[in-house]
């Protein structure tokens, strides 16, 4: 096989694994939008901020659960069955830790947040380490398998149970448990689908042979251990200086500025690792991935993120009703954050698929000290400025990434400035014409048409500016989208280039932040 025809085919596997995530995160994304306008209009702030507390040490504990382990399956190709086998039961044993970790935390956690039921919740949502722990191995064997397919369904399968779960349980009047057991549900569904599609056994480890891949998994869980710590301090500052109720508008106000744009860089980060990984010592063909995939995800996503913020103030009553007004302020602050953030999440990725693991473990070392510091600073103005520390301390932390990449990739910063041209000047020209239009609507114009002129207004506006100054750019790369969908007959559930991909369990170095 050629090189040009390898990644020829390589671009179509690509597509496809994109497009299969696209379906799955879209369509339960599109249902979770409209169970969360329900569900929030049954809970209370104080629901979703004791879930909010808890999901400070649940959410960590539930990563470390998931990554390393599967990672050494996907990077060491050369492992035999019956290592394989032993990491499958050491994936058990970890998810089993877990509990009892969770069963001594659990009182403190709860006098620390002076939040008694904080307790129950936590000893209650430890089931899912152990449920879960089935899954690591096997599904760690899917992504190696590059069945994206079949991983797309399971992870609609699982969302949509978690969502009928909460909102069925948000009606019966469980409370904050609707929150908890919708989890718990969704987690016993996805492990029993991942079994049935691929089950493998399990064997007694030998840990001094499998000393190489748990020094791997222990270097992964201090990456993400530290991204953890840095990306969540945000709630425990929240929770611990502020309270419940601001930790709950808080919390809504993350999960509206970050679902819709997260789930566009996840449908992408989620599969690039692999392919990264199959070029990783071609520069030029690391540029190519590096600029196209920038350019279509500062395309999508950046006029999402400026759109939430333009119209918070319209959005949040008419959907979440009065109760949640302190919304709109961290929604308008992390809907411009979350605009910039969205192309710099497939940095990490990329430096560790070339080996640079190490290298973005101590940006996040770097992150855990700057970070958490801003968020406390910031809290002296509450939620919004805990929302402001992100638009203030987090884009230097991305520049040694950016220094690194360019020079890993050879890329220059005019070529990736070019990439992004588009998305900015389209998103400026939207948020001028929204706020012209804004001052010029009826001030007694009906809450709701008014946020449908406003949307109209500036999607109608955003598309204009792309069309009258970037025509060229944006015909150009729908036609190279048609020709790698159209490009090969590389089947998404076959691997590529006579190999299996060495892609990380990640969808950039750790998996996407959960936030609820």
């Amino acid at each position: 096989m050629t090189a040009a025809r390898s990644g020829s085919a390589l671009d179509h596997s690509m597509a496809r694994a994109v497009a299969w995530n696209a379906v799955a995160r879209w369509s339960s994304q599109i249902i979770s939008w409209i169970s969360t306008i329900i569900v929030a209009r049954i809970l209370t702030p104080y629901d979703y901020g004791l879930v909010g507390m808890a999901g400070v040490y649940v959410n960590l504990a539930a990563m470390i659960s998931q990554i390393g382990l599967a990672d050494a399956v996907l990077t060491y190709r050369e492992l035999t069955r019956r290592q394989i086998s032993e990491l499958n039961s050491v994936a058990i044993l970890l998810g089993t830790g877990l509990v009892g970790v969770s069963c001594l935390l659990a009182s403190p956690l709860s006098r620390f947040f002076s939040a008694p039921p904080l307790r129950a919740v936590i000893l209650i949502a430890s089931i899912t380490y152990f449920v879960s722990g089935f899954q690591v191995i096997p599904r760690a064997l899917l992504r190696k398998e590059l069945r994206f397919k079949l991983l797309a369904w399971i992870e609609t399968v699982r969302a949509f149970s978690q969502i009928m779960t909460t909102v069925v349980l948000a009606w019966l009047h469980f409370r904050y448990w609707s929150l908890v057991l919708g989890t718990i549900i969704s987690a016993v569904v996805a492990t029993a689908i991942t079994l049935y599609a691929k089950r493998h056994e399990f064997a007694l480890p030998k840990f001094l042979q499998l000393k190489r891949e748990l020094q791997f998994t222990a270097h992964v869980l201090l990456s993400g251990i530290a991204w953890y710590t840095y990306e969540n301090a945000d709630f425990g500052v929240a929770g611990r200086v502020l309270g419940e109720k601001p930790l709950g508008n808080y919390t809504v106000a993350w999960t509206i500025s970050s679902a819709p744009v997260e789930k566009i860089t996840n449908l992408i980060t989620g599969v690039t690792p692999a392919y990264f990984s199959a070029v990783q010592n071609e520069k030029s063909e690391l540029r190519r991935y590096l600029l196209r995939l920038t350019e279509i995800m500062a395309l999508l996503t950046m006029p999402a993120s400026v759109g939430l913020a333009l119209t918070a103030d319209l959005l949040v009553p008419l959907l979440l009703g009065p109760k949640w007004v302190g919304v709109v302020g961290p929604l308008r602050l992390l809907g411009v954050f979350i605009a910039a953030r969205s192309i710099t999440t497939i940095l990490p990725n990329l430096l560790t698929a070339v080996g640079e693991a190490r290298y973005v473990m101590w940006t996040m070392v770097i992150a855990v000290i700057v970070m958490p510091t801003a968020f406390y600073i910031g809290s002296r103005w509450g939620t919004n400025g805990i929302a402001a520390a992100w638009l203030i301390a987090y884009p230097p932390l991305t520049i040694p990434l950016y220094w690194r990449v360019f020079q890993r990739t050879s890329t220059r910063v005019g070529h990736y400035v070019h990439a992004i041209t588009p998305a900015i000047s389209g998103s400026v020209s939207m948020a001028a014409v929204v706020l012209l239009g804004r001052l010029m609507l009826p001030t007694n114009l009906q809450l709701s048409i008014k946020l449908v002129a406003v949307v109209v207004l500036g999607a109608v506006a955003y598309v204009a500016s792309l069309l009258l100054f970037h025509r060229d750019r944006v015909l150009a790369l729908v036609s190279a989208i048609q020709k790698i969908r159209g490009g090969g007959r590389q089947d998404i559930d076959t691997p590529i280039l006579g190999t299996e991909p060495t892609g990380k369990d990640l969808d950039h170095v750790v998996p996407p932040r959960p936030k609820r």
